[in-house]
């Protein structure tokens, strides 16, 4: 099978480049091209570090757990959840068209499958995809609406716990599909409409949850926002009895518009399922090569582990921490997303704080780098006391968003911990 699509940025009135993409059994292939009008236009820049603006096919050696893809390809595709949907849709409607003496495609989807399957219009990022007969995938259908409003949060909540307990209909995948693959893990969630019109995600409870995982997550963000942090808005919606995680979608602007994202593996060049150790150090290095705003943005990094490290959220692999682009070629940090308490793991981070300091999620480590930051001394007891002063409000915070004591109870061993009382007198 060979697959040509053409590459679009945001509202690019042509394409920046052409995706190849080729497979023969189990061995696929992709390569990129930037288009000739592109590399000629004024306004040009690398659509990720790892491709240089030159003429001719640029190929991706796949890693074994890798993407076929690029990197700044692999950031849109559908993450755990989304792939789970569009795989129980595939098979549904296959199956459904066998019993009807049809034949219904192949019985496994390909990367170009998945990739195709995100919505157009809900696609992380600023690439779309244009496909051979010219169409945007997933393109609107007539009559129906792909991004839903608010108001049918409580059909998409039902529809999400009907496929994590293998109990969907076809009309539970009809109504989720191109909706149910946005970014962000294996959790269940759905790109909704805010009230306003705004494009935003919204995460559901899962059938799995021992605690009131949503309304830990808006603690968080709530949380880190007071703590200086800039974090993606997020809200808590009742929906029906469903506490729903809201969070505002920063990749696009206030008319709507697109915003290349990129992330930090992306900006680092690296897979991030190779299982390697990185660290916050190289995520400065980067900073530094490819960002707009240097200082102020490694600063707001270090501010960011430092919450990380109170709250104990320990999920901070490098598919949750991003960039938007700033303009010719150069990146910012994007707002903090993802950021949850974990109370149950153990206080090691994905992202090492420094190849130095290894996986421990401690304050000692987090000072070690100051230097590597340039952060002054004072400077970085005065971040860490900004922090610290903020976490320490976690129940207040937590009871003014309606959680019961004994929800609070649950998420203590995350925000209640040895590591708060260093902070508290290393920032004194």
């Amino acid at each position: 099978m060979k697959r040509t699509l053409q590459v679009y940025l945001g509202d690019e009135p042509g394409p920046v480049g052409t995706l190849h993409y080729d497979q023969s059994g189990a061995r696929e292939h992709a390569a990129f091209a930037y288009d000739a009008t592109w590399l000629a236009a004024p306004h040009r820049f690398q659509i990720e570090p790892g491709l240089p603006l030159v003429n001719g096919a640029q190929f991706h050696r796949k890693a074994a757990e890798g993407s076929v893809f690029h990197a700044i390809v692999a950031d849109t595709e559908p993450d755990g959840w989304g792939r789970q949907v569009i795989v129980r849709d595939h098979a549904k409607r296959r199956q459904a068209l066998r019993h009807a003496g049809k034949e219904f495609g192949p019985a496994q989807l390909n990367a170009v499958d998945f990739l195709l399957a995100v919505d157009d219009a809900n696609r992380v990022g600023a690439l779309r995809f244009r496909d051979e007969e010219g169409v945007f995938q997933r393109a609107n259908e007539p009559g129906r609406r792909t991004t839903p409003p608010l108001i049918e949060l409580k059909q998409l909540a039902a529809a999400s716990r009907a496929v994590e307990t293998a109990s969907e209909t076809a009309a539970d995948l009809a109504y989720l599909r191109g909706r149910g693959t946005s970014l962000g893990g294996l959790r269940p969630k759905c790109s909704v409409l805010d009230a306003d019109g705004s494009l935003a995600i919204g995460k559901f409870p899962s059938v799995q949850d021992a605690r009131a995982v949503t309304k830990g997550e808006v603690l968080a963000m709530q949380l880190a926002r007071q703590a200086g942090i800039n974090a993606a808005e997020t809200r808590l919606v009742d929906s029906d009895g469903t506490p729903v995680a809201l969070v505002r979608r920063f990749d696009r602007t206030s008319a709507g518009g697109r915003i290349p994202y990129a992330s930090a593996a992306t900006l680092l060049g690296v897979e991030a399922a190779s299982g390697e150790d990185h660290f916050y150090t190289e995520i400065v290095d980067a900073l530094r090569v490819n960002g707009a705003a240097v200082q102020e943005d490694a600063e707001e990094l270090w501010r960011r582990i430092a919450f990380s490290v109170l709250i104990n959220n320990v999920d901070d692999h490098l598919r949750n921490h991003g960039f938007l682009h700033a303009g010719r070629g150069l990146w910012r940090l994007s707002p903090a997303f993802d950021v949850n308490p974990f109370p149950d793991r153990a206080r090691e981070l994905k992202t090492w704080i420094s190849a130095d300091t290894g996986p421990e999620a401690t304050v000692d480590a987090l000072m070690s780098v100051t230097t590597y930051f340039r952060i002054p001394a004072r400077r970085g007891k005065a971040i860490l006391r900004e922090v610290v002063e903020a976490v320490v409000t976690w129940r207040k915070i937590g009871r003014k968003l309606g959680m019961t004591d004994s929800e609070l109870e649950s998420f203590a061993d995350a925000f209640e911990h040895s590591e708060v009382k260093v902070a508290q007198k290393i920032a004194a």
